[in-house]
Formats: structure tokens, C-alpha cells, sequence
């Protein structure tokens, strides 16, 4: 049955942590070097011999303050985000590893339990267990009583087979699909552009979140090496532009960074690193898009960015219904 392969090269895989030797955990959000260390963003602090999850203006501030070094402002890209150098990395979690070890012992928690009861049931439905991982507070075994499951699934294949896998079991009433309540903290959570009604119509459309026993859980899709492009083009920030446009290509919405070919002269791509807006939209449907235009450099093409920063401020992708 086909497992997860890592490069032993460079084995660091977005939803991976990564721990450093002065108590910082942080979440994987690249797939190749930057500039030979790991890009990532950090997540959680060792303060009061408990691990805190920390904000995003928190973490920055922390880290320009304390541990400028994890600063990195990507030349590549224009933007800033954080990258650890390998010889830092005294611990790196593995999503898959996690999940194997968390379904050979006993629950210790609540979370858990449901987590073995989820498991089983989206492997009966034509998942392929070994393709899935562990991620978010659970990873780093800090959950809580209120704590979501956070999935990892590798492949666009093994990815869509388990969105179909939860569309199965939703139809089924075996699991539920988000309640107002769960609905509306994820909404707050992302702070995002859209009103309340957008963003469940979109949301509810995608079968990659859904509840089991009032538990939210989640599945994000991370590649397999043979299906990345790996983008070595350095890119110029051009402003805002805002864009009604007709979806002809979705083949990778659900990929980090999210991507959708349009039908626009201007900026033929979107690309979404805003995780709110991964899975928006289908090829045939028109969307409306505001983001930031970012032209390549050695081509000149430009292409329209959703998530320029983390919050991703005026920024979003719509179906115009």
C-alpha cells in the first residue's frame, strides 16, 4: 500500500513543527529551501512549563525582539515570513509519524477518543490511512477539551478520496457536517472579507471540514514530491486589483498555495496562501477576486495574490452566485 515518502535530503514538509533549542515550535509552510533553511511561521512558545499558542503579531513581535534571526524577508516572493536554520532543529514532528503512534495506544483524552473513532470510519470509506497525518495542537500533544482535529492528507489523489470519504459519511449521518456553533468560531477564527452567509455557502460546498460527537475536524492536502513545480521566479508587488473572472483550470484549489487559471488577460493565475480560500471555486464558475498584483520579473506576467500578508486585509475570492 503506498506511504508517504520524504526527500532525505530535505525531509521538511508544510504542516510539520519544527522545535528549536530556545523553547519555539513552529509550523512548516515550505516546501523547498529558503535560502538553505526552512520556511515556516512560528506557532507555539515554552513559557510557564506549558506550550502557548501564540498570534500572528505576537510571534512577530517576539521574534524581531528576541530571535531576529527566524526573521526572513523572502526576496523571491516580497514578503516576510519565518525560516530556521536545520542546524537550530532539535525536534521535527511528523504528521504521519504522530498519527501511527496516537491509533497503537489507548486515548488519553477525549480528542483522541474521537480520533479513533474517525479514523476507522474514513478508512471504510476508501481512505488510505497511511496517506494521512496529525497536525495543529494535537501534533505536539497539546490539545484540549475544545481542540479541533487537524488532518494532513498527502496527494491530490488520497486528498480527493477523502473529501469524497466525508462527503460518504455525511450523507450517511455518521459524522455531521459544522453546526452554527462550530461554524461561526471557525468564521471568527479567520477574520476574513466575507460576510457570515458567504463564507458558510463556500465552506459547507468543500467536504474537507465536518463534526464527529461536536468535535470540528479538518483535512489539508500537503503534495507528493512528483506533483510539485517548484517556483524559483522572483515576483514585484504591483498594488490592489479587484477582478471579476470565469474559472477555466481548479485542478490544484486545494494545493498551499491554492491556484485557479482564469479567464483574465491581466493576471491569468490566482493564487490564494490565505488557507480560507483554498477549494473556492470550480472550473465553469465566476468568481470575484480582490488581491495583489505581482509581476514576474524575468517574464513580465503578472498573477493576482490572495494572502500578500497572513491576515490578508481587503483580500478575498468570492463565486458570484
Amino acid at each position: 500500500m503506498t506511504r508517504l515518502m520524504r526527500d532525505p535530503h530535505f525531509p521538511y514538509l508544510p504542516r510539520d513543527f519544527i522545535e528549536t533549542r530556545h523553547g519555539l515550535i513552529f509550523a512548516v509552510v515550505s516546501y523547498q529551501p529558503q535560502d538553505e533553511k526552512v520556511g515556516c511561521f512560528l506557532r507555539y512558545i515554552f513559557e510557564g512549563n506549558i506550550w502557548e499558542k501564540v498570534d500572528t503579531e505576537k510571534a512577530n513581535t517576539l521574534l524581531k525582539q528576541s530571535y531576529p534571526q527566524y526573521c526572513y524577508q523572502s526576496k523571491q516572493f516580497e514578503a516576510s515570513f519565518h525560516a530556521v536554520s536545520v542546524s537550530d532543529i532539535i525536534k521535527h514532528y511528523r504528521p504521519e509519524e504522530r498519527l501511527r503512534s496516537v491509533l497503537q495506544h489507548e486515548p488519553t483524552d477525549e480528542i483522541e477518543q474521537k480520533l479513533h473513532k474517525l479514523i476507522p470510519i474514513l478508512v471504510r470509506c476508501g481512505v488510505n490511512c497511511n496517506l494521512l497525518g496529525l497536525t495543529g495542537s494535537m501534533l505536539i500533544n497539546q490539545q484540549r477539551k475544545n481542540s479541533d482535529i487537524d488532518l494532513v492528507v498527502y496527494g491530490r489523489e488520497a486528498f480527493l478520496q477523502t473529501r469524497q470519504a466525508v462527503q460518504k459519511a455525511l450523507a450517511e449521518s455518521i459524522i455531521n457536517k459544522l453546526s452554527i456553533a462550530l461554524m461561526e468560531d471557525n468564521y471568527n477564527r479567520r477574520a476574513g472579507e466575507l460576510s457570515f452567509d458567504e463564507f458558510s455557502w463556500h465552506e459547507n460546498r468543500k467536504f474537507n471540514k465536518a463534526a464527529i460527537d461536536g468535535t470540528k475536524f479538518d483535512i489539508g492536502m500537503v503534495c507528493l514530491a512528483n506533483e510539485l513545480e517548484h517556483d524559483y521566479q522572483q515576483y514585484q508587488k504591483q498594488g490592489i486589483h479587484t477582478v471579476k473572472t470565469k474559472v477555466v483550470d481548479d485542478h490544484k484549489a486545494f494545493d498551499f498555495p491554492a491556484l485557479y487559471v482564469v479567464d483574465d488577460e491581466l493576471t491569468p493565475e490566482v493564487v490564494s496562501f490565505t488557507h480560507t480560500y483554498v477549494g473556492q471555486a470550480r472550473v465553469g464558475e465566476i468568481i470575484e477576486v480582490s488581491g495583489t498584483v505581482e509581476r514576474n520579473v524575468a517574464t513580465g506576467k503578472c498573477r493576482l495574490i490572495v494572502g500578500s500578508s497572513r491576515e490578508a486585509e481587503g483580500e478575498y475570492i468570492k463565486v458570484c452566485k
